[in-house]
């Protein structure tokens, strides 16, 4: 992999990122944004209670992204007696490991930043005082578990199917990126109407997902663990010997050496 795709994937978004949370948490915009937009003190969250944020964004949400990871599992299981299956071998274990770490990084970074939710906070209704991110929280304050998001991240963990197909159909790819990007967002805004979360909270759910396929996709990338092309079974099965040595395809020495 070369300088530029380091620069693009790796040095860029987390400059981005940290930009955003030090505007965000540093700055306590978090709390500016959730007033204006989400919060109406004689109301409440505009989401709290409502069908559309719980019931179909985080109730239906969830349903769906873990119907998509089983799909996923179960064909990868497949692979292993299906012909058909086996050329996307690789790719689905990649796609599965992907949303499996993003979902387990999350939910144990919750564990550990001890960060409360905004619902729990009495700037909005709540009973505890607000702590900023990067604050020392005083013992005295019952554990939390709110940073980062976990739903978002479930969303967020989609862009996994950005780096499963870059090096076969990189308009597919953008696709993939989207749709990881896209369910993320709507994911972190039903959180955030609901008060369980600040924007600070999803953005780092995003940057874990993004961490989480970047490094997978680099290994899977090295030269021990080729991470073969995506394709129809019937051209997989027609392809010459040297097609089917594991040094070609996605991640194979001229996939290495191309501008990334």
């Amino acid at each position: 992999m070369t300088a530029a795709f380091w620069r693009s994937h790796a040095l860029w978004p987390l400059g981005a990122y940290l930009v955003a949370m030090g505007l965000l948490a540093g700055l306590h915009f978090d709390t500016t944004l959730a007033a204006r937009w989400f919060y109406d003190a004689s109301g409440g969250w505009i989401g709290r209670g409502s069908v559309w944020a719980e019931g179909i964004i985080h109730t239906g949400g969830g349903v769906a992204v873990r119907l998509i990871g089983l799909g996923a599992l179960v064909a990868l299981a497949a692979s292993w007696i299906s012909a058909r299956l086996a050329p996307y071998r690789r790719a689905l274990a990649y796609f599965v490991l992907a949303v499996a770490l993003t979902n387990a990084a999350t939910g144990l970074l919750k564990h550990l930043t001890n960060i409360d939710c905004p619902w729990d906070l009495a700037l909005f209704g709540g009973r505890f005082p607000y702590v900023g991110l990067f604050a020392d929280r005083p013992d005295a304050l019952r554990p939390a578990a709110c940073f980062p998001g976990a739903h978002s991240a479930s969303g967020f963990a989609l862009v996994a199917l950005y780096f499963v197909l870059r090096d076969v159909d990189r308009g597919k790819a953008w696709v993939g990126l989207a749709t990881g990007l896209g369910l993320g967002a709507v994911f972190a805004f039903g959180q955030e109407a609901r008060g369980a979360h600040f924007l600070s909270h999803d953005l780092t759910s995003a940057a874990i997902a993004w961490a989480v396929s970047l490094a997978l996709y680099a290994a899977f990338q090295s030269r021990s663990t080729t991470l073969p092309a995506l394709r129809p079974a019937s051209r997989y099965s027609t392809a010459s010997a040297a097609d089917s040595s594991p040094t070609k395809g996605v991640g194979s020495t001229s996939a290495r050496n191309s501008p990334r």
